[in-house]
C-alpha cells in the first residue's frame, strides 16, 4: 500500500510518500520538504497572510500533483502550530480541500508531540535510559521526555523559531543583550519543562530534523566531510563542536551565515534563536549528550499507520 504523509509545518509543507512492506517495514519513494512561510507576517497576530495563503495553497497543489503520480492509496495530511492559532486557518483547510481534494487534521501539541516520537523512536536506537526529544518548528516546539517503551511528559510550547524571530527582532548581529532578553522569554515558559526534568531526569537530548539537521550538516561540513550523515537516520553529536557552532551563528551577520556551508538559506535567521533554545536548554538541564533523529512527525505517522492502521 502506498501512503502520502502532508504535514504543514509553519514554515515548511513536508510531504512522504511510502510503500508499505512485510513485517511492519515500509520504502520511502519521496521525500521532500517545500519552504512555505506560512507564518510570515502574521505569526504573532494569529492569522496567515493573504500572500502566505496562496504560497500554502501553491504547495498543497504541487503536493497533490506528485501524489497522484505515485498513485498513493491513502493521504494524511496534519497541520500543526500556524494553522491551529491563526483565525484563519479554517479558511485555509477549507481552501485546500476544495482545490486538492485533501482533507487536512489539525492537531493538538500534545498530538504533534505523540507523532513525533512514534518517528523519532523509529529513527534512532533509544534504551531504557530516558532522553528528552525536541522538535523546533517554525510556530511550536515540542519536548517530549521519553524511554524506547512509552512517553513519561510530553508538551508544546509556542515557541518555535519564527514565532521567536518575529518577536525579538535581532540586531544584525544579535547583541548579548538581546540573546539575554530571549533567554529569558523562554525561562518564562520553559517551567513546565524544568519540573518535568526534575522528576523525569533525561540523560540526553535528541533533537529531531529541522535545526537539528542543519546544525549536523554544518558540523559535517565543517570538522568531517559533507557526506558523513548521507543515509544516517540518527548521528550523536560531539557537544564540544555542537557549541563552536552555536557561539559562530549568535555572533554572525545575516551575509555570514548565507556563506556558512550546510546551512540552508531558510534557516539562516531562524537558525540562530534556535541555537539560543538548544544552549538554554543544555546548559539548565545540564545535558552531556546530544543525538539527532532525521525522522519525525511524518515518519511517525507512516508507523502509526502501519502499526495500528489508524492515525
Amino acid at each position: 500500500m502506498r501512503i502520502a504523509i502532508v504535514d504543514l509545518g509553519t514554515n515548511t509543507f513536508n510531504l512522504l510518500i511510502a510503500e508499505t512492506r512485510e513485517g511492519g517495514k515500509y520504502e520511502m519513494l519521496y521525500n521532500e520538504k517545500t519552504p512555505v512561510r506560512l507564518g510570515e507576517g502574521g505569526i504573532n497576530k494569529g492569522f496567515i497572510t493573504e500572500t502566505a495563503f496562496q504560497r500554502g495553497l501553491t504547495a498543497m497543489l504541487a503536493h497533490q500533483n506528485v501524489i497522484h503520480h505515485y498513485k498513493a492509496e491513502r493521504v494524511a495530511a496534519f497541520g500543526t502550530s500556524a494553522l491551529r492559532n491563526a483565525s484563519n486557518g479554517a479558511d485555509f483547510v477549507k481552501a485546500v480541500k476544495a482545490e486538492t481534494g485533501i482533507d487536512i487534521l489539525v492537531i493538538d501539541g500534545n498530538r504533534e508531540a505523540e507523532l513525533i516520537y512514534c518517528g523519532v523512536r523509529d529513527a534512532v536506537n533509544m534504551s531504557k535510559e530516558l532522553s528528552l526529544i525536541i522538535d523546533i518548528g517554525g510556530g511550536s516546539t515540542e519536548f517530549i521526555i521519553a524511554d524506547d517503551e512509552k512517553i513519561y511528559w510530553k508538551q508544546s510550547f509556542e515557541i518555535g523559531a519564527a514565532r521567536l524571530l518575529e518577536k525579538f527582532r535581532p540586531s544584525d548581529p544579535m547583541t548579548q543583550q538581546e540573546e539575554d532578553r530571549i533567554r529569558d522569554y523562554l525561562d518564562t515558559y520553559l517551567q513546565p519543562l524544568y519540573l518535568a526534568a526534575r522528576e523525569f531526569p533525561p540523560t540526553e537530548m535528541i533533537g529531531s530534523t529541522g535545526s537539528f539537521e542543519s546544525l549536523a550538516e554544518m558540523i559535517a561540513h565543517r570538522f568531517y566531510s559533507p557526506e558523513m550523515i548521507e543515509g544516517l537516520t540518527e548521528y550523536t553529536y560531539n557537544i564540544d563542536e555542537c557549541e563552536i557552532i552555536y557561539h559562530e551563528l549568535k555572533r554572525s551577520t545575516h551575509a555570514e551565515r548565507l556563506q556558512m556551508k550546510g546551512l540552508i538559506p531558510m534557516r539562516v535567521d531562524m537558525m540562530v534563536v534556535s541555537a539560543i533554545l538548544v544552549q538554554h536548554v543544555i546548559e539548565v538541564l545540564q545535558i552531556t549528550r546530544m543525538r539527532y533523529s532525521s525522522y519525525s512527525l511524518k515518519e511517525g505517522a507512516i508507523r502509526e499507520l502501519i502499526d495500528k492502521g489508524g492515525v
